[in-house]
């Protein structure tokens, strides 16, 4: 089945020019571009590559089409491929997402080594990559790391909450990740048993120029959504709770919607608010139209409920519709981060977001917004009408939450991680990133007692561990 097709199945290249990183300082300072301007300084023209699965659609790709221009403005050479596949590989790879996520699912020998294993194949045979550094982004292009045409200090990025992974599937990809020569994660919490490398914390962050991150007014933003709230028949008079995420089960529409539905009933009758669920879809999730119906079906012709796909001018009205929404509202049951908490905080909108992943390190409960657990629908709508019924409350909170992103969230925060690692793994730099999340681990030990120096090492435990190794063998 896969035959005919396995000569278009090649790493595509993404051609990104650079930008002016100078234009980042109004959001960090000068002194913080400084800094990034002299740690790169050593990396001119060196390479970083990066390797998805898709170019549109999904945070992953949102993240790279910023980081490599503003990479290859501060001079590093950044680069982007995108391995390809069949419906059936994406089929097979988001299992492997769900089951990383702790959903129970049935996946056969067939779909691993056939759409999975024989796509990377594919997509490896003709086509190299090489850089100093190679990151390779969550697990559909992991197995990669075995093909013998990747070259490189290989790191493996897992954006993916993996705090109750499948342990079928995680044995599975653990060969492969342990063949890296570290691994990234979003908090500790991710990390999983039998890791062999080191790892370390780097937190996804959002470009403060993109469109749907500019900052605006709210005439501004009406202006920019005039055509689609009257082609979907919306009074800008009425108040709006938003729900913006891909339509995924761990995104949990239905249970936004069931907490919208509660607060409604408690709320003055005053108050007429509107809940608008916006999604977009992605090449490499087949799931998201099956589960955009299921929403349409959940809403169940509620006039005060809308669920769009696929808007038109996606980042412009993305944006305004944050600036302009009285609450943000993101209950997942998994989350590897959520880029869209930390969008919606951006535009200084109070968000209600589940007590999970990546949502944790972003809202702080009562002070940036608030934490509920994701099934708890009657807190969640409490809330609802806490933030629409006081607006003194939703303006300290939508405030909080921009001053906290600002100074952690932002991509020159992100970059500035990415640049402390290639300096530690091309030695420039001995000193352990402050970032590093576990001990030492088999891998450098490994490295140490047989004399090779993989990466540098200033560790006096390390030293110690080897000795007492050695001991161990007289």
């Amino acid at each position: 089945m896969f035959d005919d097709r396995s000569k278009k199945f090649k790493n595509q290249y993404v051609h990104l020019k650079k930008m002016d990183v100078n234009n980042y300082k109004s959001f960090v300072g000068k002194q913080r571009i400084d800094n990034l301007k002299w740690l790169a300084e050593p990396l001119q023209r060196k390479v970083w590559a990066n390797v998805n699965s898709t170019a549109i659609g999904g945070g992953v790709a949102e993240m790279l089409q910023s980081t490599i221009p503003f990479s290859r403005g501060l001079g590093v050479d950044c680069r982007w491929f995108i391995i390809e596949g069949s419906p059936e590989f994406f089929k097979v790879t988001k299992k492997f997402h769900n089951l990383l996520q702790g959903v129970k699912q049935d996946i056969s020998m067939e779909e691993v080594f056939h759409a999975y294993l024989d796509t990377i194949k594919w997509n490896t045979e003709k086509t190299k990559v090489v850089g100093h550094m190679v990151v390779v982004h969550d697990p559909q292009p992991a197995a990669i790391v075995m093909s013998g045409n990747v070259y490189g200090h290989l790191l493996w990025r897992c954006h993916i909450d993996t705090s109750q992974a499948s342990r079928r599937i995680w044995r599975f990809l653990l060969p492969y990740i342990n063949h890296f020569d570290g691994a990234i994660f979003t908090c500790k919490e991710f990390i999983k048993d039998q890791l062999q490398i080191p790892a370390y914390e780097v937190h996804p962050c959002i470009d403060p120029l993109r469109k749907k991150n500019q900052l605006m007014t709210k005439k501004e933003a009406l202006d920019k959504l005039s055509n689609l709230f009257n082609e979907h028949n919306i009074d800008p008079k009425r108040p709006i709770v938003l729900a913006v995420s891909r339509y995924d089960v761990h995104k949990n529409q239905k249970g936004i919607i069931k907490s919208f539905k509660q607060a409604k009933s408690l709320l003055s009758k005053k108050i007429k608010p509107y809940l608008i669920i916006v999604g977009n879809s992605a090449s490499d999730d087949p799931e998201g139209e099956m589960m955009y119906q299921e929403i349409l079906t959940a809403i169940d012709g509620d006039k005060d409920i809308q669920a769009w796909l696929n808007i038109e001018e996606n980042d412009d009205c993305i944006g305004a519709l944050m600036a302009l929404a009285d609450c943000f509202i993101h209950l997942s049951t998994k989350e590897g981060f959520g880029l869209v908490v930390t969008e919606a905080m951006w535009h200084k909108t109070p968000v209600i977001g589940s007590k999970i992943g990546g949502i944790k390190l972003q809202v702080i409960d009562e002070e940036t917004g608030y934490l509920v657990e994701p099934d708890d629908s009657k807190t969640a709508a409490k809330r609802i009408k806490s933030i629409l019924e006081n607006s003194k409350e939703k303006q300290t909170l939508g405030k909080n939450a921009h001053r906290h992103v600002k100074e952690n969230f932002l991509l020159p925060s992100l970059v500035e991680r990415y640049l402390l690692l290639m300096r530690y793994y091309l030695e420039i730099d001995n000193k352990i990133p402050e970032f590093r999340m576990n001990e030492l681990t088999y891998k450098e030990i490994k490295a140490a007692l047989y004399g090779r120096t993989v990466w540098p090492f200033s560790s006096n435990d390390l030293k110690k561990k080897v000795e007492t190794i050695w001991e161990g063998l007289a």
